[in-house]
């Protein structure tokens, strides 16, 4: 059976997988995410130890923004990142030449878009949007068609902006782009440049998750009237905070006030495919490569 290299490329971590397309995550590595160098030779490495010696393909699953235009001599990099070291990385060539066989890329919240949609919460369901709500914030969209949203590039759903809370006018934001968009103000690093902690280490009972949940909120209605999609999936290290997600909801069902299509009570939801998310959707994605899909 075929076998297929997997990376998902975060900010934090590499995570690196082997399956084929039965998606049995025979083997899984995670790399810390030091220099375009030390990650990419250690990344190559571990696939070679651990038998990847002729892939059917390569599926990158990565922290962007990236340049996605088949056509650029830039596509597979990243582009403008506040990652230190990371802007400009070329995350393609070096699995090509190591390889030689195809490898697709694609948004880190793309693929995780695309696995849930196809194997996940999405099943039975004509559209998906996955918002990841972690270190940064992301989002990506599959339509009934299965095709994911893309215009001149990929979505950038983190810097949408957002009214402020009436109880967090003081706090300037910490997106070093546009200072207080929903990245700025809802992402694991602004929780902690506020309160000190994770959302998660805070009392249940702390004004936090109610202001973090009105963000979100807010931004589910932002994306149900420019969408209305049958499932909105809610991924990444702030949604392991107790209760936060049924907080999320009942903000979202609040602030729309009845005028969506969607209850948010009943479409938001957490990935079933849990931690396999990203992993399975760089499958996903070189899957489509090979297919043409």
């Amino acid at each position: 059976m075929a076998q297929y290299g997997l990376i998902e490329a975060g900010g934090t971590k590499f995570v690196l997988g082997i399956a084929d397309e039965t998606r049995a995550i025979a083997a899984r590595h995670q790399i810390p995410t030091t220099t375009p160098q030390e990650v990419l030779d250690a990344s190559v490495a571990w696939f070679r130890d651990h038998g990847l010696t002729a892939p059917k393909a390569i599926g990158i699953a990565s922290f962007g923004p990236l340049d996605l235009d088949r056509a650029s001599p830039t596509w597979g990099h990243i582009t403008r990142t506040p990652k230190p070291h990371w802007s400009g990385a070329d995350l393609v060539t070096p699995f090509a030449q190591a390889f030689g066989c195809p490898v697709a890329i694609d948004t880190d919240v793309n693929g995780a878009a695309l696995s849930e949609h196809r194997w996940g919460a999405g099943v039975g369901f004509g559209s998906l949007l996955y918002l990841t709500i972690g270190t940064g914030i992301g989002g990506g969209f599959v339509g009934d068609g299965g095709a994911l949203l893309r215009g001149l590039s990929h979505p950038e759903m983190g810097h949408i902006r957002l009214a402020r809370h009436p109880q967090d006018h003081n706090f300037p934001g910490c997106c070093p782009f546009h200072g207080d968009c929903f990245e700025g103000l809802t992402a694991g690093p602004a929780i902690k440049g506020r309160w000190g902690v994770s959302l998660s280490d805070l009392p249940q009972d702390h004004p936090a998750d109610g202001i973090i949940a009105w963000y979100v909120g807010q931004a589910i209605c932002t994306f149900q009237a420019i969408m209305e999609p049958a499932r909105i999936v809610l991924g990444g290290g702030v949604m392991h905070a107790p209760g936060i997600l049924d907080k999320i909801r009942a903000a979202a069902s609040q602030l729309g006030a009845g005028y969506f299509v969607g209850d948010p009570r009943d479409l938001v939801v957490a990935p079933v495919l849990g931690d396999n998310a990203g992993l399975l959707g760089a499958l996903a994605l070189a899957m489509d490569e090979v297919s043409g899909g």
